[in-house]
């Protein structure tokens, strides 16, 4: 019996020493968030973190199987983040200049998952990015696509392919992969490779309308945290970007029946579903180095 008095009080300290921690990291916490100075500028950026239903994304022998009991591999998955805004809870919103605005994100190498901007100090409720590349920057002389954009095969996406030169655009988002069940017919990949390929494309056509892809997303950042932006500290946004919704989003379909989607009225289908990839998971605020993320 005296053992477990014992055990019960020095549970009790442990608790209390615990909550005295709890309060004390509060309140160091409150004092590194002073109020936000719009003068100021602080970094930010957007996680995009890639998942495959319950697991993080893995490519090429790990098979997945999708909503049509299809089993598939993955072998390559990139695509663009661009034109990212964010809001404040009055409504007021900070969009991000437009030249430091453009990301390609590459699931093979995770430096690239995060789209890192300098944002004025603020506590944003909202944040708004766009899967693609708009029509204006699209349509610009090519001398004024730089980084990703850019078609200096050094700095931009040419090692990635994502660009269709017959059709003068570039490709928002790129997956390609292995399905057992593809046929070896004109129907499926007449290689013998199984292969399937989405390239997902389309800003609205240069002089007359054609396909428009671009989808724009809007994260709401209340729930799982606001993003607390202060001079010298980072705040990154954690986003969880399920690829799995891509064939089991509002619009499910077989691989099998569309092994290969590329500048085609049945590619808005896919791009459909992009919205419905990305959950907000948490934000880290205050953030001094990433090696912290």
């Amino acid at each position: 019996m005296k053992k477990d008095k014992t055990n019960v009080g020095s549970r009790t300290a442990l608790t209390a020493m615990i909550i005295l921690l709890l309060t004390i990291t509060v309140a160091c916490s409150k004092t590194e968030a002073p109020t936000p100075d719009e003068e100021k500028t602080g970094q930010f950026s957007i996680e995009f973190d890639n998942i495959m239903g319950e697991e993080t994304l893995s490519f090429e022998p790990r098979v997945y199987k999708n909503a049509k009991g299809e089993s598939f591999r993955i072998k390559l998955l990139q695509y663009f983040i661009s034109n990212i805004k964010l809001y404040k809870a009055d409504g007021s919103s900070y969009t991000v200049p437009q030249d430091d605005s453009y990301f390609l994100v590459n699931a093979a190498d995770r430096t690239t998952r995060f789209t890192k901007v300098k944002v004025p100090e603020g506590n944003y409720e909202k944040v708004e990015f766009v899967i693609g590349v708009d029509s204006a920057r699209s349509s610009m002389p090519v001398e004024k696509r730089t980084g990703v954009l850019s078609f200096n095969p050094e700095e931009g996406h040419e090692g990635g392919g994502m660009y269709w030169g017959w059709n003068s655009g570039y490709i928002f988002f790129k997956m390609e992969g292995y399905c057992d069940l593809i046929s070896d017919n004109q129907q499926g990949d007449p290689t013998g490779n199984k292969q399937f390929k989405y390239h997902i494309g389309g800003f609205g056509g240069y002089n007359a309308p054609t396909l428009n892809n671009i989808k724009t997303i809007t994260v709401d950042l209340k729930t799982a945290g606001t993003a607390q932006v202060r001079e010298g500290l980072r705040s990154n946004v954690h986003l969880f970007v399920d690829i799995m919704k891509i064939f089991n989003g509002p619009h499910t379909f077989s691989i099998v029946e569309h092994p290969n989607v590329m500048f085609s009225e049945y590619s808005v289908n896919i791009a459909n579903n992009f919205p419905h990839f990305f959950t907000h998971d948490h934000t880290e605020n205050f953030v001094k180095s990433e090696d912290e993320l």
